[in-house]
């Protein structure tokens, strides 16, 4: 069984084939793609100078896979990028995305080891409660003048204008939290 803890070891021969050292077989970059989707680093190596090649590789299937319309980066991302090569900012950009994508890999791995813990995985979404309230108020706002909404309704005299009523603000509200509670259980 391959040692997964060790970066894969890919090496370029001078045909720029490109040699899989677990497996003994030539790989292309979309095999490479997914060894590293999977979760497995790679090191791609020139096999005659000895140079370290993972990162033009890497910027390779990158570049692969925004041509085809599999676009991830978004233009004035692209842009800023090409500016930090040209500005003193180019020492800070590496550790700003390093620090970005390792949060976005932590946000991922405890949205799907909450979405396993609770009954309710939208419950445990980041973000969850706010939209739950926003949802709530536009129902609110929505069915506030509607006649016959809760359990007093307006008078047949007052059906075009909203009562401000305590009591029927109150039974709206329960109302709303019913639905709520309905709309989790789905």
């Amino acid at each position: 069984m391959a040692n997964t803890e060790k970066p894969l070891l890919i090496k370029r021969y001078a045909s720029r084939r490109l040699y899989n050292t677990e497996t003994s077989d030539y790989v292309t970059l979309e095999d490479i793609a997914g060894f590293i989707r999977a979760g497995r680093e790679v090191q791609i190596i020139d096999l005659k100078s000895g140079d370290d090649l993972t990162r033009q590789y890497l910027l390779q299937i990158v570049a692969e896979h925004e041509s085809k319309g599999e676009n991830v980066l978004p233009v004035n991302v692209l842009n800023d990028l090409v500016r930090s090569y040209t500005t003193g900012m180019h020492s800070v950009v590496p550790q700003f995305l390093a620090a970005s994508f390792d949060m976005l890999r932590d946000g991922q791995s405890k949205m799907m080891e909450n979405m396993s813990q609770f009954p309710n995985p939208l419950a445990a979404m980041p973000g969850f409660d706010a939209m739950r309230k926003q949802q709530e108020a536009f129902m609110k706002t929505m069915m506030g003048g509607m006649p016959g909404w809760g359990s007093t309704g307006p008078a047949p005299d007052d059906a075009e204008k909203p009562s401000p009523d305590g009591d029927e603000i109150a039974a709206i509200r329960k109302q709303l939290a019913e639905l709520q509670a309905k709309l989790s259980k789905l």
